[in-house]
């Protein structure tokens, strides 16, 4: 067993990884600042956990001891796992990232930072961890994870170890459901129709609620045919996406406030007395109440975004059908619809509608009103 084992179809990254882990500071590979890209389901901040796993067990990574569990699950004391949850990180929380990594190591050999969604910094947050990747901390690892190297400041990428990661094959992500106890048909399903997104194919393999969202997303395909029907279409789209967010972000908010509220044993939303403004535990109430704002945010964001995946992957095999193209299907289980579209429509059709899909994502990765983007996009599947 590894720390490894859990990152399918990445074979040359696992190698590089042990080789650093097992050469310390003074061996070929080792350095400071690491850059794990890929695409989605890649798996990068698996990768890096692992590798923050690796170097601080004894055995290279072994999977099986103390060091490697409390690493994994972000419990080490000297493993300091950041998940951005807002829209972006902020500079106050970049400033407590690098000041936490100049913290000598207490346990293992490295004090190791792990920032998932590192393409979530701004420029002057950015430039913040610079200035400790220019001049780092003697036993500090910086392990940053993005899609790709442009999504970062050129000055950081360049002080980074590039570990590249690519998505794998269907089989590989079926073979390790499998190895998880998923039956064999299941987990054929959920690697294709995941897209060799691990996570996803793995949520998809057991929880049934994800495959009825996915399946509901699938049948907007069905509903643009009229104008008034790619207006509902759009808000149904939209209100799953934040019901959705709402399931994964409520439960958390709540324990938060309430944690929030024990903690300074009084109300915290009534102002003091005499016109001297909230008191501080209010203002520590209204930052929390922004943050998780900001987290629900990005939540339904990425809700969205996988919604719109899901759809251009319809269209995809839509446009496979049509030019007769010999490669799987990704909707094994939508080949009816497929078909019937594929024979109302033309390949040039398919290939706008795909091209209304992804205009979607930019529009909403830059802001615009969910629900003007999706209705714009409706509208667009339905004029073909």
């Amino acid at each position: 067993m590894s720390v490894f084992d859990r990152l399918v179809g990445q074979d040359d990254v696992v190698s590089v990884l042990s080789e650093a882990a097992q050469a310390g500071s003074a061996g070929p590979g080792m350095t400071h600042a690491w850059l794990f890209t890929g695409p989605p389901g890649s798996g990068r901040s698996v990768a890096a956990r692992a590798f923050a796993a690796a170097l601080q067990c004894p055995r290279g990574g072994c999977g099986d001891c103390h060091e490697c569990h409390t690493a994994m699950t972000g419990a080490h004391p000297d493993v300091n796992l950041v998940v951005p949850e807002g829209l972006h990180l902020k500079l106050d929380e970049t400033r407590a990232i690098v000041q936490e990594s100049f913290r000598a190591p207490t346990l293992g050999r490295w004090h190791v930072t792990v920032i998932e969604d590192a393409d979530r910094m701004e420029e002057r947050t950015g430039n913040a961890l610079l200035k400790a990747l220019e001049e780092p901390p003697p036993r500090g690892v910086f392990l940053l994870c993005a899609p790709t190297p442009d999504d970062l400041l050129p000055t950081i990428r360049s002080r980074c170890r590039l570990v590249t990661l690519r998505i794998p094959t269907y089989d590989a992500v079926a073979g390790q459901l499998e190895r998880e106890g998923v039956d064999r048909a299941i987990a054929a399903f959920a690697a294709h129709a995941a897209q060799g997104h691990i996570g996803r194919a793995r949520r998809l393999a057991v929880d049934d609620q994800v495959r009825q969202r996915r399946r509901d997303v699938l049948d907007l395909t069905g509903q643009v045919a009229t104008v008034p029907g790619c207006f509902a279409a759009a808000a149904n789209f939209v209100d799953a996406a934040k019901d959705e967010a709402a399931a994964v972000t409520d439960e958390l908010d709540q324990a938060e406030t309430s944690a929030m509220r024990e903690a300074f044993g009084a109300d915290v939303a009534v102002r003091g007395a005499r016109g001297q403004g909230r008191p501080r535990a209010a203002a520590a109430l209204s930052d929390l109440e922004k943050r998780q704002k900001s987290r629900s945010t990005r939540t339904q964001r990425d809700a969205l975004d996988r919604a719109l995946i899901d759809l251009a992957s319809f269209y995809r095999d839509v446009l496979v059908v049509q030019l007769g193209a010999g490669v799987d299907m990704v909707n094994v289980d939508m080949q009816r619809p497929v078909a019937h579209v594929a024979e109302s429509s033309t390949p040039e059709s398919t290939l706008r509608r795909i091209e209304a899909i992804l205009a979607c994502r930019e529009a909403i990765g830059t802001n615009v009103a969910p629900l003007l983007a999706v209705e714009a996009m409706a509208v667009a599947l339905h004029a073909g």
